[in-house]
């Protein structure tokens, strides 16, 4: 029997759609699934775990490249050596250091900059562009730049200084121990501000018109709109940029080494520039012993930063 205009409009008599049947999960399924992993799994074991299970045990072993045939278990020994070592306070001092002000200066210049990129104007792309570049470049470079630099004889920063009437006489950056420090991390923040632009900007751009509308037509300026209603929108993605940029600070000696290799007086070593003089030295014992202090370092920075994010987002 046919079925009127209004039955097929509204459905009537249509025969119901069964959903389709699911495939059962059988073993062969379950063996292509870990073929296809197989080759991954395989790459990230050899190259990741397995150097990471010998580097750790190499830090309760005296390990020294100058003798493989004796490398006795020392247990908790390179720990010991480690922090009775006069050099281990300052070291994590100015690692401390080396981070704060780092991340400051970074996040600040760096949320500015997003603000600026944020608006409509000429050029904007060509801008963009320059302004991200030095997140493409090598950090061991950017370091090697900086120190040419810094050169009390003839670095465009003393030429700089002179030629505005600041100074009359060469600033001998990076021999001074009370400049050195400094250096570095005006180098690192001209390195790393980029990331703070590139994560801020994208967090700025998913901001909806409509919420800023809305503050606008409350009667905010753009300050209170910034801090009222733009800020605690981003705030989730601003914390986690921080938490990120904090590891890969503690963790990236390039411009340091590049540019003082730790000096003057070991005023800018850090733990990762020590780890790297150990390995040099040829005692992998105390080298993987101090990568093990970094590694607990930020794992408890990292648990303690986390906890009381989630705090605060149940609060």
């Amino acid at each position: 029997m046919a079925r009127t205009a209004s039955e097929v409009a509204s459905g009537v008599g249509a025969p119901s759609a069964r959903p389709a049947p699911r495939r059962r999960f059988t073993t062969r399924t379950g063996l292509t699934i870990l073929g296809y992993l197989a080759p991954a799994f395989v790459f990230v074991v050899i190259f990741t775990y397995y150097p990471l299970f010998v580097g750790g045990r190499m830090a309760f072993q005296r390990w020294t490249l100058w003798d493989l045939t004796s490398t006795p278990w020392v247990g908790l020994g390179n720990f010991q050596k480690l922090v009775a070592d006069p050099l281990f306070g300052k070291t994590m001092l100015n690692s401390a250091i080396w981070v704060v002000g780092s991340l400051l200066a970074q996040f600040v210049i760096g949320f500015l900059i997003a603000l600026a990129l944020r608006q409509t104007f000429r050029f904007r792309g060509v801008y963009q562009a320059v302004i991200f570049y030095p997140w493409a470049v090598s950090g061991f470079l950017i370091g090697i730049l900086f120190r040419w630099m810094f050169n009390s004889e003839f670095g465009v920063i003393n030429d700089l200084l002179q030629r505005t009437g600041i100074t009359s006489v060469p600033i001998p950056w990076l021999a001074n121990p009370n400049l050195a420090l400094l250096a570095v991390i005006i180098a690192n923040v001209w390195y790393g501000v980029t990331f703070f632009a590139i994560m801020i900007l994208a967090a700025l751009q998913s901001v909806p018109d409509e919420l800023r509308e809305a503050a606008a037509l409350d009667g905010a300026g753009r300050w209170r709109t910034l801090t009222r209603v733009v800020v605690p929108y981003i705030r989730s993605t601003l914390l986690l940029t921080v938490l990120l940029r904090v590891i890969w600070i503690f963790n990236f000696p390039d411009i340091i080494w590049a540019m003082t290799g730790g000096g003057p007086a070991n005023q800018t070593q850090i733990a990762t520039t020590w780890m790297i003089q150990f390995t040099q030295q040829g005692d992998y014992g105390m080298a993987s012993a101090l990568g093990f202090i970094v590694m607990g370092v930020l794992v408890v920075f990292t648990g303690a930063y986390l906890t009381l994010l989630t705090k605060d987002q149940r609060s």
